[in-house]
């Protein structure tokens, strides 16, 4: 069909709805062209037709592709069971409440929509000053408190650093996993277009001025699967479950001496690995903000882009413990290998050779002093010394939820293979806040805060 002439077809009958005909006009069939239709219309009425129809198919489709959280049934039930922020991120006019109000009538039993319009917060190329956010953080701050929602939706520009950082605290604060989307709008960059559509009646310069704000993409510390509340709960049990059965065969107990102490010592291992990661995540790709080398062409591959916010199973085949780290071994699918990089393993360990994937992880606890990029270092040593073709003492088998044989190989370094792989429901997205947030593990007994050997 020729571009100009666009019309609607219900059928085999065109419909010219924004022109109040009476009556559907008679299929076009033998070939008969739309240009013979037109000429039943009146004079000049073919340019108007093209251009109401035109609105009328943007109206049809004006968010674009809609975002895995509205439309995979994998990820809604991903993201029912997570605590996420979801920040609306865009121009004025370029649908970003369009896509608020979607999500929160998707999660409308546990969603919680925050405007910056309803708070009368004018976009401007400087932050609106934080007395004008006083009134929409304080919601915000009472929503995570009293757990009114475990998705909380902020709609607003979120063009400016200052104000992305200190909700990126916030949602810290609150144990809240943050995903940045924007509307997918054919018109979301286009100033001559939004400065009729947005209701802050923003000239054509004020758009110019903070469309550069938004142009670039905002990328995280770090993308990775970040796992759902409910699993982080039950993954964190399972660890501690480990390392109390752990820390209680005989062969740990006369293998203390790379953990400090010695034989007739007892270690308390929950207090030993006295940190754990804020929010229990499977990291894929440094990125360091976008400092790092390849972090933007990482970003930008296709299957990232269609990654991210999308819910996904992982499967940990194992548990591992050294004297550094406590640690998850993630078995990753031929999905999940798409967005892993293939450089991961040899970004640690250059002068070795692993299958891609080794590294996949996900870190439950550090000792003292210790960065939680070392647990993927102390994985790959295992992977290394379990190619190395030796013979490896199993020492023994766990029980209960953490059921499997224990494995010792050297250096205080020890592995479960559990008898049953756990699956864990994780969402794929970037940690944009600061690094080293931690949270001190928890025993049966209560909080433990420090690294203590009894």
């Amino acid at each position: 069909m020729c571009g100009r002439h666009r019309l609607l077809f219900s059928g085999q009958h065109l419909l010219c709805p924004s022109f109040g005909l009476q009556h559907p006009l008679r299929p076009l069939t033998g070939g008969r062209k739309v240009g013979s239709v037109l000429n039943r219309l009146k004079p000049g009425t073919s340019k108007v037709l093209h251009c109401r129809m035109s609105s009328q198919a943007s109206k049809d489709h004006p968010e674009g592709p809609k975002p895995p959280l509205l439309v995979d049934d994998h990820t809604v039930a991903t993201v029912r069971d997570s605590r996420i922020l979801v920040l609306l991120r865009g121009l004025p006019g370029s649908g970003k409440s369009t896509l608020a109000k979607d999500i929160e009538q998707k999660y409308k039993d546990n969603s919680r929509l925050i405007s910056a319009d309803l708070h009368e917060i004018k976009p401007a190329v400087r932050s609106s000053g934080e007395e004008n956010y006083t009134k929409l953080d304080a919601e915000l701050t009472t929503c995570f408190e009293k757990r009114e929602a475990n998705l909380v939706i902020l709609d607003d520009t979120h063009h400016d650093r200052e104000r992305l950082d200190k909700l990126f605290d916030m949602a810290n604060t609150y144990h809240f996993v943050v995903t940045i989307l924007e509307p997918k709008t054919p018109w979301r960059l286009d100033c001559a277009q939004l400065k009729d559509r947005n209701h802050w009646k923003l000239s054509l310069e004020e758009l110019k001025n903070l469309r550069p704000t938004l142009e670039k993409e905002l990328l995280p510390l770090y993308f990775g699967w970040f796992l759902a509340k409910r699993d982080q709960d039950y993954l964190r049990k399972t660890s501690h479950e480990f390392l109390e059965q752990l820390g209680n065969i005989k062969a740990f107990k006369k293998r203390l001496q790379p953990y400090g102490c010695e034989e007739k010592q007892k270690l308390d291992l929950l207090k030993y690995f006295a940190k754990s990661p804020n929010i229990l995540h499977c990291t894929t790709k440094f990125c360091d903000y976008g400092k790092v080398l390849g972090s933007e062409e990482y970003a930008q591959q296709e299957a990232v882009k269609k990654a991210y916010s999308r819910g996904y199973t992982l499967h940990i085949s194992a548990l591992f413990a050294t004297p550094r780290t406590v640690g998850a071994q993630v078995e990753l699918t031929s999905d999940q290998l798409l967005i892993w990089p293939p450089d991961a393993e040899k970004e640690v360990m250059p002068k070795d050779t692993f299958p891609r994937g080794s590294r996949a992880h996900i870190t439950l606890g550090t000792a003292a002093d210790v960065q939680d990029v070392q647990t993927g270092i102390d994985l790959l040593e295992i992977v290394k010394l379990q190619q190395s073709g030796r013979e490896w003492e199993s020492l023994g088998e766990l029980a209960g939820p953490v059921a499997g044989k224990v494995s010792y190989y050297e250096n205080g370094m020890w592995m479960l293979n559990l008898a049953r792989k756990i699956e864990v429901k994780s969402i794929f997205s970037g940690y944009y806040g600061k690094p080293g947030v931690h949270v001190p593990l928890r025993g049966k007994k209560g909080l433990f805060n420090q690294c203590q050997i009894m």
